[in-house]
C-alpha cells in the first residue's frame, strides 16, 4: 500500500462531515454565479460562509506546496479555458462563460474537497456537452470503485468516455488521497489501463476529479504560478467528488441537499446493486 493511509471509523465520520460542508458551500454560492459578478466576489462570499457560518477553514488559503508561492484565495475559480487553480480576482463573469468552482474546507482537522461546473446564462452547445461528458466521466470513474478494483480501472473508463466524445484528458493533474492531509497518496490518474496501479481496499478515501478539454490535452502555466490553461485555448471542464471505498463498493462523501444527482445510467446501475452500494 505504500504510504496510503487507511481511514479509521472515526476518520470516516469526520470526512463525511467535512465532505458535506464542502458541498454545502457550493449549494450556497450557486445563486450568486451569474453575469456581472466577479470571481473575487464569489471568493469573498464563500470565504465568509465557510468561516462565519460553517466554522470551517478554507484549505486553499495560503496553501503552499514545495516550489509554489502561497495560494492567495479561499476557493479556485477556473473560467472557460482555465483547466484548474484559477485565482479569484477582478474577472467579471459574462453570459456564456463556464466556470468551475473548487472548494476544500477543513473541519476538525478533516478535509472535504469537491468542485462543480456552472454555466453563466445559456451555455454554447459545445460547453454544455463538455460539462455533461465530464460529469459522466467522473461518475463512470466512481462507479468502478470497490474493494479489489484498481486505480487503473478508474482512469481507463474516464479516458475511454472522454476520448470517444472527441475530448482529451489532462495528464498533469490528478485526483489524490485526502484526509487530515489535503493531498496524500494515492494519485488517482484520469487515464490508464484496467488492472494496473494500486488495488483498492476498504477505508481508502480519495478524490475523482477529471479535467477534460474540448481540444487538445496540452496545458500551459500562467505567470501567477498557479493558473493552468489549455495550450490551444479550448474550453476545459472539471467535476470532483471525494469518495470512500466501502466493504461493498463506494460512498460519495461530498454530497448535500443541492448536489446534482448522478447521471441516469449510474442511478440505474445502483438500483440493481447490492444493498450498501451508494
Amino acid at each position: 500500500m505504500g504510504n496510503i493511509t487507511i481511514k479509521t471509523p472515526e476518520d470516516i465520520a469526520g470526512m463525511r462531515i467535512a465532505g458535506r460542508l464542502a458541498s454545502e458551500v457550493l449549494d450556497f454560492i450557486t445563486p450568486h454565479v451569474k453575469a456581472g459578478i466577479s470571481t473575487g466576489e464569489l471568493d469573498r462570499l464563500c470565504h465568509d460562509y465557510m468561516v462565519n457560518v460553517q466554522g470551517t477553514t478554507p484549505a486553499p488559503l495560503n496553501y503552499c506546496p514545495p516550489g509554489y508561492t502561497p495560494y492567495p484565495k479561499s476557493i479556485c475559480t477556473s473560467v472557460n479555458d482555465v483547466v484548474c487553480h484559477g485565482i479569484p480576482g477582478d474577472k467579471v463573469l459574462k453570459t456564456g462563460d463556464v466556470v468551475n468552482l473548487d472548494i476544500t474546507v477543513i473541519k476538525d482537522g478533516y478535509h472535504g474537497d469537491t468542485s462543480r461546473m456552472f454555466y453563466v446564462g445559456e451555455p454554447s452547445i459545445l460547453a454544455k456537452r463538455l460539462g455533461d461528458i465530464t460529469y459522466e466521466c467522473m461518475w463512470l470513474g466512481i462507479s468502478k470503485i470497490r474493494p479489489g478494483a484498481h486505480l487503473g480501472d478508474i482512469g481507463y473508463v474516464i479516458q475511454q468516455h472522454a476520448e470517444k466524445a472527441g475530448f482529451s484528458v489532462v495528464r498533469e493533474f490528478c485526483g489524490h488521497g485526502i484526509g487530515k492531509v489535503f493531498h496524500e497518496e494515492p494519485q488517482v490518474l484520469h487515464y490508464g489501463r484496467p488492472g494496473t496501479l494500486e488495488q483498492l481496499v476498504p477505508g481508502m478515501i480519495f478524490t475523482v476529479e477529471p479535467m477534460i478539454n474540448a481540444g487538445r490535452r496540452e496545458i500551459r502555466e500562467m505567470g501567477d504560478g498557479w493558473t493552468i490553461k489549455t495550450r490551444d485555448r479550448s474550453l476545459s471542464a472539471q467535476w470532483e467528488h471525494t469518495v470512500l471505498v466501502t466493504e461493498t463498493g463506494f460512498e460519495v462523501l461530498t454530497v448535500s441537499a443541492g448536489s446534482p444527482p448522478p447521471p441516469a445510467f449510474i442511478q440505474e446501475r445502483q438500483a440493481g446493486a447490492p444493498a450498501g452500494v451508494a
